[in-house]
């Protein structure tokens, strides 16, 4: 008798319930909610599940960087323009 608790006639008398009860017009708005609803969902597991993971460490021997140099604005008025300026030149 109950060989399998959900038969494939099972199932297309819940289709055919939903559509009664849905309206034909209503199922695919409701469809894209519930995809767009996965998604969120999904993307939310994730970003959780990154959250949790131990960030990769830094190379320690990398080579040094340059330091990006700096500028120095001139004051209004002043017909100088800005100019870069290098660090060695700066500490001085």
């Amino acid at each position: 008798m109950l060989r399998n608790g959900l038969e494939p006639w099972h199932l297309l008398v819940v289709a055919i319930v939903i559509i009664l009860l849905f309206g034909s017009k209503k199922l695919p708005e409701a469809a894209r909610g519930l995809g767009k609803s996965m998604r969120i969902l999904k993307s939310e597991a994730k970003a959780m599940k990154d959250d949790g993971a131990p960030q990769p460490a830094a190379p320690a021997e990398s080579a040094p960087q340059e330091p990006a140099a700096r500028v120095i604005q001139s004051a209004p008025g002043d017909p100088a323009s800005a100019r870069p300026v290098s660090e060695e030149s700066a500490a001085r």
